[in-house]
């Protein structure tokens, strides 16, 4: 880890500064610094870089901001973070500033399968300056200037960038450029007259590039193959895929080689006096060999990040020309079925007009056939009315008053009920209507018939009239010995 700038530690020593700690572990802690913005990400531009050993991409370009607010207490703020910005295990909302303050637990990204814990864990503190310096990450800005003029250009041959990965440095195809002495040469420790490397902490500002191209193009690589299996070999892409990730595990792994081999050449070097140098300069070319070997690595994994990036585009392509011509597919589709659709409308909107003129035609004829029904009616009506004045006025005895019983019609033609006109012609022979002399009787056997259909249809109470009637006539004839008077009284009785 790099050792913190003197001319901060002058300023902070007899004071209190606010940081995060990271949990689990006495170094890379992140110092709050008052009345300045601190942020956390892996790309460049950020006050602290971390760069995740377990997984690149849990780290986003820039994750996090943390500042002052105008009351002095600092705040968080989740930058559109790709997994996330956890406080007192809550995930925050992003572009959203949420206060902190000591105790506060704060979580970056998400916990792998199999851990209970994410790899970058913190607790806010606010510690004595004395504890605080030697735990301190390195800012990314100190290692961006100490590193500066390690950032040489390489040419790399096609044929090398194209061929498979090595198993060792000496399978390389790579034509790699020789380091900066710069980048070797020791440096004056604070404090001491010794000589040191450069610090561990400090890494190599090439690598970082290389490392965050990588990192960059990897989401857009793993996004690219499940939509590449529609258009090209699955197993080609899925393979090329592995070889990616096998190259970028290679580096990660070159990398933590590169860092203790500088660890080991610091310890030396304030080991060793400074008569003594072969063992350091020995380490030194070690080191050096490494280095020219993660850089042939990296620059080999750069042209394979381009390529991808380039079969990306072009499948991008390819799929949005599909994509249009699906789209021109479906709009023609759905045009001739909205065609279709409103032909079929046309047709049901006709169709109604049609049923509708239909039922308009039937209710007049139900409204006719009523009304003639209603005709009918009054005519039936009126039939039986009159049939009922018949009835009332010639089918009855002008003796008796009752509808003709055993009718019978006499030499003049006018009829009278058989028991009445024979009650009649005791007292006198002559027509009780036109007092002609009476000659004859004659029974009317269509008169009696008709009467008795008729008087079916009428009510109950006239049938039973009629045939108590006939009962009490039939026993006045049965009884020979009453006299004329009272029979006349009995007769009038009835009446």
């Amino acid at each position: 880890m790099g050792e913190p700038d003197p001319l901060v530690s002058g300023q902070l020593a007899a004071g209190r500064s606010w940081c995060l700690r990271r949990l689990g572990m006495d170094r890379e802690w992140l110092q709050l610094e008052a009345a300045s913005e601190v942020t956390i990400g892996r790309g460049f531009g950020v006050t602290y870089q971390l760069i995740s050993k377990v997984c690149p991409l849990m780290i986003s370009r820039n994750h996090c901001v943390l500042k002052q607010n105008p009351e002095g207490q600092w705040t968080i703020m989740d930058n559109k973070s790709l997994n996330g910005v956890w406080l007192n295990r809550e995930r925050l909302a992003p572009l959203q500033v949420y206060c902190i303050q000591k105790g506060d637990h704060i979580q970056l990204g998400v916990p792998l399968e199999n851990k209970e814990n994410a790899e970058y864990e913190y607790e806010v503190i606010e510690e004595d300056w004395e504890r605080l310096s030697p735990c301190l990450a390195p800012k990314n800005e100190q290692t961006g200037e100490k590193n500066k003029d390690l950032r040489t250009k390489r040419k790399l041959s096609l044929d090398g960038l194209e061929s498979p990965a090595a198993d060792g440095p000496s399978d390389l195809k790579c034509r790699v450029t020789a380091l900066s002495c710069k980048a070797l040469e020791p440096v004056k420790l604070h404090g001491k007259g010794e000589a040191a490397s450069q610090p561990l902490g400090c890494s190599c500002p090439k690598l970082t590039s290389l490392e965050a191209h990588a990192c960059s193009a990897l989401p857009k690589v793993i996004e690219l193959y499940p939509k590449k299996q529609k258009a090209s070999n699955p197993s080609a892409s899925q393979s090329s895929l592995e070889l990616f990730k096998v190259t970028m595990s290679r580096i990660l792994k070159l990398k933590t080689q590169m860092q203790e081999k500088q660890i080991a050449v610091l310890n030396v070097k304030r080991q060793t006096r400074k008569g003594s140098s072969k063992k350091v300069v020995r380490m030194e070319k070690e080191l050096q060999a490494l280095q020219s070997q993660l850089y042939a690595e990296q620059a080999q994994q750069q042209a394979r990040v381009e390529q991808l990036e380039k079969t990306f585009q072009e499948e991008q392509h390819h799929l949005q020309g599909l994509e249009k011509e699906q789209d021109e597919d479906l709009k023609q589709q759905l045009v001739q079925a909205l065609q279709e659709h409103r032909a079929l409308m046309e047709e049901l909107n006709r169709s109604k007009k049609d049923f509708e003129k239909i039922l308009q035609a039937k209710d007049k004829e139900l409204e006719q056939t009523k009304e003639e029904k209603e005709k009918v009616q009054a005519q039936k009506e009126e039939v039986l009315s009159h049939m009922n004045d018949v009835l009332e006025n010639e089918l009855q005895c002008i003796i008796c008053s009752e509808y003709f019983i055993e009718a019978v019609t006499l030499n003049c033609a006018h009829s009278f009920c058989s028991f009445c006109i024979s009650e009649w012609m005791k007292r006198k022979v002559e027509c009780p209507i036109c007092r002609k002399d009476i000659e004859s009787k004659t029974h009317s056997l269509v008169l009696d018939n008709c009467i008795n259909k008729m008087v079916d249809n009428l009510s109950s109470e006239v049938k039973e009239r009629r045939n108590s009637l006939l009962r009490e006539r039939k026993a006045l004839l049965q009884v020979p010995a009453i006299s004329s008077r009272d029979r006349n009284l009995v007769i009038h009785t009835q009446l």
